[in-house]
């Protein structure tokens, strides 16, 4: 691993150095990649062109990344920009590496999340997309664009995430895979109709296996925020260790999710968003109604408080999208056709 590391570094500074003049490029890229896209961006677009799509997107970023953050705890995988400190090989020859304000990423390197919840999460519409534009064209190059399209996107999230020092190049590839392979697989059972049971025992189950590896690990003497040391000592800027990138907060919003999934499905609302325009309509009031529920303030001081907010936050995510929006969108339109 060493060596596989220590090629990755020199990698990673390669591209820094290639590339600089698209410093911006690159950082756009890996905010675009963030795990909380699948959440907050493709959900409710892909829910309002389809039902079923949307919910599948967000079934699959929920297990996605839960899943990632179960390999993260075994694999034990580090970041670059903590293990050049560590590692103490580059004592002659010093690689010209630079952090950025989204480096400093408290949990572990392996796999990538960024790169797996993209690659599953973008699979999911890809397929369809294509299905879509060959039945109105018969055209296999305009088929095939989704495709084009959707590689073009992992690869340029993968080597962002290399490019701000957040993974080596073996992460970001495993990552990749491993996505595809979830995309495929998850995308195939998507829980439609499913009682509010079925998704509070889902998310209660993957509350409750987190927190027993968590405690088996810690009894064979493994701390799990042993990430959250490395990425403190080692960040340039301590204002760039954020509370948000600690595993147990994408535990506290894959579990919300499915909650308000699960509450969200049972929402009786037939009849409320069948005509384009409301569903136009309901998508523009689910970003905005989005945008307020994010932009909720988290409480700084108290990291139980900080999960719990998460996951009220993210319980509210499906609700806002499936229910309240297209309610508030029928009740406007009915009122304007009363005036």
């Amino acid at each position: 691993m060493e060596a596989l590391h220590t090629k990755g570094i020199w990698m990673a500074e390669c591209l820094q150095q290639q590339t600089k003049n698209i410093e911006q490029f690159w950082l756009t890229v890996t905010h675009f990649g963030d795990p909380q896209v699948g959440f907050l961006f493709l959900f409710p677009l892909s829910y309002f062109v389809s039902n079923r799509l949307g919910v599948a997107v967000l079934w699959v970023s929920a297990l996605t990344e839960w899943l990632n953050l179960m390999l993260k705890w075994v694999l034990f995988g580090e970041r670059p920009f903590w293990w050049v400190g560590e590692c103490q090989l580059f004592f002659i020859t010093k690689p010209r590496i630079f952090q950025f304000p989204c480096t400093c990423e408290t949990g572990p390197g392996s796999p990538s999340g960024h790169a797996m919840v993209t690659a599953a999460v973008w699979w999911v519409v890809v397929p369809p997309l294509s299905s879509f534009l060959h039945s109105r064209t018969h055209r296999w190059e305009i088929s095939a664009a989704p495709y084009l399209i959707y590689g073009l996107l992992v690869g340029s999230v993968g080597l962002s995430r290399i490019f701000i020092l957040a993974h080596f190049p073996h992460q970001v590839v495993t990552g990749i895979i491993a996505g595809i392979f979830l995309g495929i697989f998850l995308g195939r059972r998507v829980p439609e109709g499913r009682p509010l049971l079925f998704f509070v025992s889902f998310s209660a189950g993957m509350l409750f296996s987190a927190l027993i590896l968590n405690v088996g690990l810690k009894l064979v003497g493994i701390d799990l925020l042993w990430t959250v040391t490395l990425a403190k000592k080692w960040c340039s800027r301590a204002e760039w260790v954020r509370l948000d990138t600690v595993p147990f907060s994408a535990l506290a919003r894959d579990c919300g999710t499915l909650v308000g999934l699960g509450l969200a499905q049972n929402w009786n609302q037939s009849g409320w968003c069948t005509s384009t325009n409301h569903r136009a309509l309901s998508l523009a009031v689910s970003f905005i109604g989005l945008y307020l529920v994010y932009s909720l303030p988290f409480p700084g001081k108290s990291q139980d408080l900080f999960y719990c907010m998460v996951f009220v936050k993210f319980t509210l995510v499906p609700l806002t999208v499936m229910a309240v929006s297209p309610v508030l969108v029928h009740f406007f339109i009915r009122k304007m056709k009363k005036d």
